[in-house]
Formats: structure tokens, C-alpha cells, sequence
């Protein structure tokens, strides 16, 4: 799974000295390097541009990486609300975000992302994207209130649903979200609401279009 991400990554992504320097601050500031891979990123910006996304809610900030990737997606047009738990961690995504030209565009909600949602869902906004990258204990949580609070038509996408391949069992030593994950991808495939696929790039992403013809009332 490396190789095949190795692969990807040096033939359809490019140097990036901006992420490249987001990567650098994360490092320096002692937080953890577990920002989405450069075709993940580069995935992220072709769904946000392809799906004519202005409107984005990103649970998870960590140094600011996936949220450029998304902000690149909509460029001038569009906005980025960010939930991250550290306000530590929202600064400096938020200082990442600034010099990459978008700290106009986002606004930071920090906390328990699960506050910060009942709080968007009590204002009733709606969003026409979402990326999941955060405690993989309350992804399901997280995905109810992503359709609680979507546009139809919308995009919810989700990181770090392969495990590391181990909810594939092909010999992958299982991780401690392996199992909250091989449910989640279950949930999100069998979901009554979405249309959803699994892409085996980066550690997979699920990708799940929120049905048009009925959106959920109820978290």
C-alpha cells in the first residue's frame, strides 16, 4: 500500500513549497505528522472544484494541510469553517491558511467538534462539502451530523478509513481504529441517504454524495 501511494504521489503530484512548509511547521511545533498524503490533498482541491463547493466544513485543522488543499478547490468564491479540538493547533492552521491567501475565507470553531456541530446545526447552516479527519471514535457521530447539516447534493469525505489496509485483513497487523473503521465504511455503503465509494488513496477515503431526494432531520 506505501509503494502504490509512493507511486501515485511522484507521478501526478508536484513539489509544493507551501505544503511542503506547512509540513515543516507541524514538525516544528511538535504536532503530530499525520497530514493527508499530496495525492490525497490534490484529490481533496479536484472534488471541491469539481463539485462546485462554496461552502465547506472541514472537522479536523491540525497544522492547516487539508485545509489549503479544500481552499484551493474554491478559490476566491467560496468559505471554510474548520473545527479543530487545540486552539493551538487552529493558530497555526489558521497563520498556514493566511499565507497561502485564504485566512479571509476561514473561521476556526475550537472545542469538542461535536459541540461545534450542535451549534452549526442549532443556527441551522448548511454546507455543501465535508471532510472527516479527526477521532476515529466519533466518525459515525460526525457523519450524522454532516447530513444533518447538508445541502443535497452535498459531499462528505472521509480520511483514514483503510486503516493502514488493515480492514482489508490482507496481513496488515490491525490498528486500534481498525475495527471503528471496517463500521464505518459499512455504515456509510449501506446508508440509506448517500451513494458513497471507497478510494484506496493516501490511508482510503470514503467519498459519499448525500442523496437529493431526501435529507436527514435528525442527529
Amino acid at each position: 500500500m506505501k509503494q502504490v501511494n509512493r507511486y501515485i504521489d511522484a507521478v501526478f503530484t508536484r513539489d509544493d513549497a507551501l505544503l511542503e512548509g506547512v509540513l515543516s511547521s507541524i514538525q516544528e511545533n511538535g504536532m503530530p505528522s499525520i497530514s493527508v498524503s499530496p495525492s490525497a490533498g490534490k484529490l481533496l482541491t479536484m472534488l471541491v472544484s469539481i463539485s462546485g463547493a462554496r461552502r465547506v466544513l472541514e472537522i479536523g485543522a491540525l497544522g492547516g494541510y487539508s485545509g489549503i488543499c479544500l481552499a484551493r478547490g474554491f478559490g476566491e468564491e467560496g468559505t471554510l469553517t474548520s473545527l479543530e479540538l487545540k486552539e493551538s493547533y487552529a493558530e497555526l492552521a489558521h497563520s498556514n491558511l493566511s499565507k497561502a491567501g485564504f485566512g479571509g475565507q476561514v473561521s476556526y470553531m475550537t472545542g469538542p467538534a461535536l459541540e461545534s456541530l450542535e451549534t452549526l446545526a442549532g443556527n441551522q447552516k448548511r454546507f455543501d462539502f465535508f471532510f472527516i479527519d479527526a477521532d476515529k471514535g466519533n466518525y459515525e457521530h460526525y457523519l450524522a451530523y454532516c447530513i444533518k447539516l447538508a445541502e443535497p447534493g452535498a459531499l462528505i469525505v472521509a480520511d483514514n478509513v483503510l486503516a493502514g489496509g488493515s480492514v482489508a485483513g490482507q496481513g496488515t497487523e490491525p490498528r486500534r481504529y481498525t475495527k471503528l473503521m471496517k463500521a464505518f465504511n459499512e455504515t456509510v455503503a449501506n446508508h440509506p441517504q448517500l451513494e458513497s465509494i471507497l478510494i484506496p488513496i493516501g490511508d482510503g477515503m470514503t467519498v459519499s454524495r448525500v442523496k437529493t431526494e431526501s435529507v436527514c432531520d435528525g442527529v
